[in-house]
């Protein structure tokens, strides 16, 4: 095992439609598409089409939306760890306008205990606070064994707090600022105050606020697509998570300012394509972006 990542799988459902149907009334989507999903499961998707392949721990029923997950996994030399679950849990999305309306079926009642994983070789550690009991046992141990932990914050889960005590690198959304009741400065301080290395809260098309070690916060902005470029956003912060993962894993000598700026160029490819599956960026796909929009343009 090389990286692991933990939390909720999803089929997700991406539809392009003008309008939502109400009462008795039918529309028709312009489009669509059927992927896997979940914050964690998405970023492990994207680690390894990039070329580095992860284990998921993730929920999984017996069911045939399991089996279409286990043979996109496959496809891309996933190694997947079942916690079992009665049935798959389902995402409905429809992007619009840069935004996203997601409607979801989940199955959060596991039926046993997580799995306890051999973590030989294993250099990364990236939770969404999804299954929080497993989350808080393995950041626990890859903290004692010197393994790189790594937190996507969407939301605050029931033990974050608890969690945050073992986290490495701590990446969450505005949301979850606003239910701690703290501003992004604020958020960062209290990173720094449970001992994190690397900080930062994700704003969209606003950014990113960030620190490393005692330095101050830094913005990092956004690469600026044309609104009528962007299909889909649904899914490019996970693909952000990825691509920070996989630039860590394959040059530990980059700075973080590096790993986030590639993990930029990442989700700034993943917004401009419609469902999961056909967000995930190649290396090359990065590159074309970098190149379209030089880091010295966005300072």
């Amino acid at each position: 095992m090389e990286v692991l990542f933990i939390g909720q799988s999803y089929i997700d459902i991406t539809f392009l439609a003008d309008a939502l149907p109400v009462d008795d009334e039918k529309t028709i989507a312009e489009d669509y598409a059927v992927s896997f999903g979940g914050n964690a499961v998405t970023a492990g998707f994207c680690c390894a089409n990039l070329g580095i392949k992860p284990d998921i721990l993730c929920s999984m029923a017996n069911d045939r939306l399991a089996e279409m997950f286990l043979s996109m996994a496959h496809r891309l030399g996933i190694s997947v760890h079942h916690r079992k679950v009665e049935e798959s849990s389902l995402s409905f999305i429809m992007p619009r306008d840069g935004k996203r309306a997601i409607v979801r079926c989940r199955d959060q009642n596991y039926l046993h205990p997580f799995p306890e994983l051999n973590l030989d070789g294993c250099r990364a550690l990236h939770i969404d606070g999804h299954q929080p009991d497993a989350a808080l046992h393995y950041a626990r141990r890859c903290r004692q064994l010197g393994i790189l932990t790594s937190l996507d914050g969407g939301a605050v889960r029931i033990n974050t707090d608890e969690v945050l005590e073992n986290i490495d690198v701590a990446v969450v959304s505005s949301l979850f600022c606003q239910q701690l009741g703290k501003s992004p400065g604020e958020t960062l301080e209290y990173f720094k105050a449970k001992n994190c290395s690397i900080g930062a809260v994700t704003m969209g098309e606003e950014g990113m606020l960030w620190f490393e070690g005692d330095r101050p916060p830094e913005q990092m902005k956004a690469i600026p697509v044309l609104l009528e470029k962007v299909i889909d956003s649904n899914g490019a912060g996970d693909i952000f998570h990825g691509a920070y993962i996989y630039s860590y894993l394959a040059d530990k000598t980059k700075s973080w300012r590096e790993h986030f700026l590639f993990a930029r160029c990442a989700s700034a490819h993943a917004i401009q394509h419609l469902g999961n599956k056909n967000s995930l960026p190649s290396l090359e796909d990065i590159e074309t972006i970098k190149n379209k929009y030089p880091t010295k343009e966005l300072h």
